[in-house]
């Protein structure tokens, strides 16, 4: 190890411990720029909260989490066993220690600031996507608008509302909104407890399993070497980075790439003051009877619903807790309790694939991307729900910075070190 393994001041080979969608990206990007990449992960591709999420790209929904409101309804919440936040109240001071840091952060201000800081990543997410559709990542990726559906008017003017201080904020943003016919034609689904939606136009899905299976395949083909491996530390070494397994395999590259998801912080604490925490969110898949033509949003039950595979995957709760927990069969009643009256010809009752996921939230809305040791270690994480939206960006920018040293105006404001 040494300056053999660099080719003018570039890591020759960087190993990239996690193999959801930002690993992956990263991965892919630095194979672009000549590196020779290995991808370890302790289950395997796509095995975290890339496999079953609502599989959005949606740049105009991705809002940060410490929005003001969030938080008014994170404490309303805390006491309801069937509400959408979930914090156990027994949980660990780790928890509630972070849940303060992010009560902190849910200022006006700083969540105006995490929206600028995201508002980039937004902006090039879907031409990213196009780039990697284009060159062998074989899975298809739809254009259709997400449609948000409400009881009333009034709770549709909420979301616009809350879209134009989204636009305000510094991400343009704009819905429409939708009545009687047009509604019923947009969202066929909706019953008759639905009076009003809005329609979030110029976004995307896909089905997250098979996307980011597709791209750890492109990776491999591309003569990335990938392991099973349950890593328990990656640390500078000899001018390079050392990853070390459970069962005591070490490997070793110029540069090592931290991004694990949920676990980031297990592995970079040493390094990043900004806390990883495990926003857990479920899913499962059910048969409809009618069409479904594109993603519907419930905002107020904060169910994202997704047609894959001429099924619908049913996606939501953010529940706080231990990222290898159990499923919690309450938490998908509860779901289907709060979906059941505002969808028609849903069979709830032959519901599959059931799933919980561990997504990577940070407190103050921003993820923790960038160089944490000099030229050795680096970290990429915390997108919360936004994972799928801006992972492979993400992984442009970091693979950017690895290989040139330099750090971009976009990854400043995400910098680990903050």
């Amino acid at each position: 190890m040494g300056v053999r393994d660099r080719i003018d001041g570039a890591p020759r080979s960087v190993i990239v411990v996690g193999a959801g969608i930002v690993g992956l990206s990263t991965a892919w990007f630095l194979q672009e720029r000549g590196v020779e990449v290995t991808v370890v992960d302790r289950t395997g591709v796509a095995a975290g909260s890339s496999w079953g999420n609502a599989g959005w790209i949606s740049p105009a929904l991705a809002i940060p989490l410490n929005e003001p409101a969030n938080l008014r309804f994170g404490l309303r919440s805390l006491l309801s066993r069937t509400a959408p936040l979930q914090v156990p109240l027994n949980s660990g001071p780790a928890l509630w220690a972070f849940l303060a840091r992010f009560a902190a952060n849910s200022r006006p201000s700083a969540w105006r600031r995490a929206v600028r800081a995201n508002a980039p990543l937004s902006a090039e997410c879907i031409e990213t996507y196009d780039v990697l559709v284009a060159n062998g990542v074989d899975a298809p990726v739809t254009d259709a608008p997400i449609t948000a559906i409400f009881r009333t008017s009034a709770d549709a003017e909420r979301l616009l509302d809350e879209l134009r201080r989204f636009s305000e904020a510094g991400r343009p943003v704009f819905g429409t909104e939708l009545t009687g016919a047009a509604l019923r034609e947009r969202v066929p689904l909706a019953s008759a407890a639905v009076a009003a939606a809005v329609q979030i136009d110029d976004q995307r899905f896909l089905d997250p399993g098979r996307f980011v299976t597709a791209l750890g395949r492109a990776v491999v083909e591309r003569g990335a070497a990938l392991h099973t491996m349950d890593v328990i530390d990656v640390s500078p070494a000899d001018a390079g980075a050392t990853v070390t397994g459970s069962d005591g395999t070490k490997l070793t590259a110029a540069a090592a790439v931290i991004a694990n998801g949920a676990w980031l912080s297990r592995l970079a604490d040493r390094w990043v003051r900004v806390p990883v925490r495990a926003g857990r969110g479920y899913s499962f898949t059910v048969p409809v009877d009618g069409p479904v033509t594109g993603p519907i949003y419930l905002p107020d039950a904060r169910v994202a619903c997704t047609p894959l595979n001429a099924k619908l995957r049913v996606a939501g709760t953010m529940e706080f807790g231990d990222p290898d927990g159990p499923i919690v069969p309450a938490r998908v009643d509860a779901i289907v309790a709060a979906t059941r009256p505002l969808l028609d010809g849903v069979r709830w009752d032959e519901r599959t694939d059931v799933w919980v996921g561990p997504r990577p939230v940070s407190p103050d809305g921003r993820p923790v991307v960038g160089e944490v040791c000099p030229r050795t270690v680096y970290v990429a994480g915390g997108h919360g729900m936004w994972g799928l939206t801006h992972g492979p960006v993400t992984g442009r920018l970091l693979a950017e910075q690895i290989t040139t040293g330099k750090q971009s105006a976009v990854l400043r404001e995400l910098d680990p070190l903050r």
